[in-house]
């Protein structure tokens, strides 16, 4: 990789730069199950959604059997919860003058949704040269001890070393410090743009 080469600025997603969650809309009793049904312990069916082995469809539909809720309707809920993400006009205007400075590039461990139906909604690839989606990439951030951004660094020609990431998982921030980039762990959205703010 070339150590001269041009400096990433890797952007997570959910929990950096938006709070809002899939789902949300609906009843509390029902999120609560569907939380406890799709989140809590091992979170298998999550993680392989997350790696493209299943389709936003079936996960629906699974949900669906298994809370007894009607599937159309919770389909529906569903893609309007993807399309009406809130992410902050103060954190892109952010991002978009940082890319004069920075490739900026949006990795995320997420579903097949959000690239069909978050991100043509929020018009993010105005803001972003590139978006990186597990679900599309087969892989986590976290795989392979931060594969994807040495990955992701060479097909940039980018130094890794003069990269940075913002990211609110504590996980990933000490990979990406042991790829020798450096990495800037969030606690808020406020905290996201303080971190924004001093590139």
């Amino acid at each position: 990789m070339d150590e001269t080469g041009q400096k990433i600025l890797f952007i997570d997603f959910d929990g950096t730069i938006t709070k809002d969650q899939y789902w949300r809309s609906l009843s509390l009793e029902i999120h609560n199950k569907l939380q406890a049904l799709l989140f809590s312990g091992e979170r298998q069916m999550v993680h392989d959604w997350m790696r493209g082995k299943y389709s936003a469809e079936e996960v629906n539909r699974y949900v669906s059997d298994q809370l007894s809720i009607d599937y159309q309707n919770l389909w529906d809920l569903f893609v309007k919860d993807c399309k009406t993400i809130v992410v902050p006009d103060a954190i892109l205007n952010q991002i978009q003058s940082l890319r004069e400075k920075y490739l900026v590039v949006l990795i995320t461990g997420n579903m097949d949704s959000f690239s069909r139906f978050t991100v043509p909604a929020l018009n993010l690839d105005q803001y972003f040269e590139y978006i990186v989606n597990s679900f599309d990439e087969k892989k986590h951030k976290t795989d392979n001890n931060g594969e994807q951004f040495v990955e992701w660094a060479d097909r940039l020609d980018a130094s890794l070393s003069e990269s940075i990431l913002i990211d609110d998982q504590e996980k990933v921030c000490n990979i990406f410090s042991q790829l020798g980039g450096q990495a800037r762990q969030t606690k808020s959205l406020i905290d996201t743009q303080c971190i924004l703010n001093n590139l």
